[in-house]
């Protein structure tokens, strides 16, 4: 079953975003796009909507969090190497955004990240492949 996935994540100020967003590289999909919201093609399956606020609302009876103060999830995005993460958390910094800890290196895995306009917390990550052990299944009974 092919799978898309889609992130929908409140901002203040949609043109905003977009504009940051479009700094990283980001495209987006006008088909989706008005003044309440805006489809940010992030990968060939993977978009992120973003929702102006009092439309956002309209999707939930829950509050909206206030990502500046709160966290409510952090999107991690794999990156083809290790200097791509550190391009992508560049122009995040160069566009407005801010580091949100400092790069790890556990010789594998590199990872570094930041925080959007709005707060929301966004991860870019390396992983060499060849050391991704391959899928391996889990047993019911070993994630209670």
């Amino acid at each position: 079953m092919a799978t898309q996935i889609f992130v929908n994540l409140p901002v203040k100020d949609l043109f905003r975003s977009v504009e940051f967003f479009t700094k990283l590289g980001y495209r987006f999909n006008q088909q989706f796009t008005d003044e309440n919201a805006t489809c940010m093609i992030v990968g060939e399956n993977i978009y992120v909507m973003l929702l102006v606020e009092p439309f956002f609302q309209t999707l939930t009876k829950k509050e909206i969090v206030d990502a500046t103060k709160s966290t409510e999830a952090i999107i991690c995005l794999s990156a083809d190497s290790r200097e791509q993460v550190d391009e992508m958390i560049s122009k995040a910094v160069n566009a407005g955004g801010t580091i949100t800890r400092e790069p790890e290196d556990h010789g594998y895995m590199y990872g570094h990240g930041y925080q959007d306009l709005d707060g929301h917390l966004w991860e870019v990550m390396y992983m060499d492949p060849s050391t991704v052990m391959p899928e391996q299944p889990v047993a019911e009974a070993s994630i209670r």
